[in-house]
């Protein structure tokens, strides 16, 4: 089950303004049914989620289990609004410059040989006019405005100065470049934040984001997910695979398999002739459902035991 904060937010009516008048959710139920259309499949909470993000113009930060359908979110809301999905990939170490902005220094250098010795002290400011500026993800997300989907993905991978870094960007859609200024978006772009949680992130950047928790689907929604998503899998073994799946998940295992991996599992049993994810078949396939050498055991003694 989903969780959402603010909990127990009443359904918004039909009617309410839609994220920029070019792609009209009238409601939460108009959300369920644009994700469902374009294969993706979303509880109640997480519609009401992104309705709200959209409605109110406010990053959506999305946490759970790696696995869970996070970052499909945002490249379906990209494909759903004609947007542009820019992505920032996060990692240990990460910075602002690569985040943010550089600047083209081989150009800067070309540029100052090509003006006269006398002339170069002239034409200092020059060096650092837009057309020498290369945007990374957050500037090219903040110029695109609501032509964009900015993802900040698994930020619980960088470090403490970048999550701080990234304030600004979220509670005011700017960020200041020492040379040219503070660069605002003219309207803000669509901004999904996730996070495996992998780490606690900090009150600051959560204020600025409405929180949803996304859980594993039970196992209806599982086998519903495998077949929308993996046409090709019959019924009967896309229902067998999200039972295996939610029994590998009771396992206590180091990384329990998502639904990506599911769909994964499914497709590749669909291909050997296997009817349910039971005996050889399953086992011989378990690769595509755990990815921890050390899970493997506990894997196949879950499947084994319900054999």
């Amino acid at each position: 089950m989903s969780r959402t904060c603010p909990e127990n937010t009443p359904s918004p009516s039909r009617g309410a303004a839609s994220y920029d008048g070019r792609v009209a959710f009238g409601s939460v139920e108009d959300v369920e049914s644009a994700l469902a259309a374009d294969s993706y499949l979303a509880d109640r909470g997480l519609a009401t989620a992104i309705y709200l993000a959209l409605a109110m113009r406010r990053p959506l930060l999305l946490e759970g289990e790696a696995g869970v359908g996070k970052t499909e979110v945002a490249k379906t809301l990209a494909r759903l609004l004609g947007a542009d999905l820019i992505r920032l990939q996060c990692y240990e170490g990460i910075d602002s410059a690569q985040a943010l902005y550089e600047w083209d220094y081989a150009r800067q250098l070309l540029y100052a040989r090509a003006l006269q010795a006398g002339e170069v002290r002239d034409h200092v400011a020059e060096l650092y006019g837009p057309e020498f500026l290369i945007e990374r993800p957050l500037l090219r997300a903040l110029r695109a405005g609501s032509h964009a989907v900015l993802l900040i993905d698994e930020i619980d991978r960088a470090d403490d100065e970048f999550e701080a870094f990234l304030l600004e960007v979220l509670s005011d859609f700017s960020v200041t470049v020492p040379e040219l200024g503070t660069i605002t978006a003219d309207e803000p772009p669509v901004v999904i934040v996730t996070s495996n949680r992998t780490r606690e992130l900090h009150d600051a950047l959560k204020r600025r984001c409405l929180y949803h928790w996304i859980d594993f689907p039970d196992v209806d929604r599982e086998a519903e997910i495998v077949r929308l998503r993996a046409p090709e899998v019959p019924e009967r073994l896309a229902r067998s695979v999200a039972e295996a799946i939610a029994r590998l998940r009771d396992a206590d295992l180091i990384k329990p398999p998502g639904a990506a991996e599911a769909i994964d599992w499914a497709r590749a049993l669909a291909l050997l002739g296997a009817e349910a994810a039971v005996g050889e078949p399953a086992l011989q396939t378990l690769g595509w459902a755990v990815k921890n050498r050390d899970d493997l055991d506990a894997a196949e003694a879950a499947l084994g035991a319900s054999a």
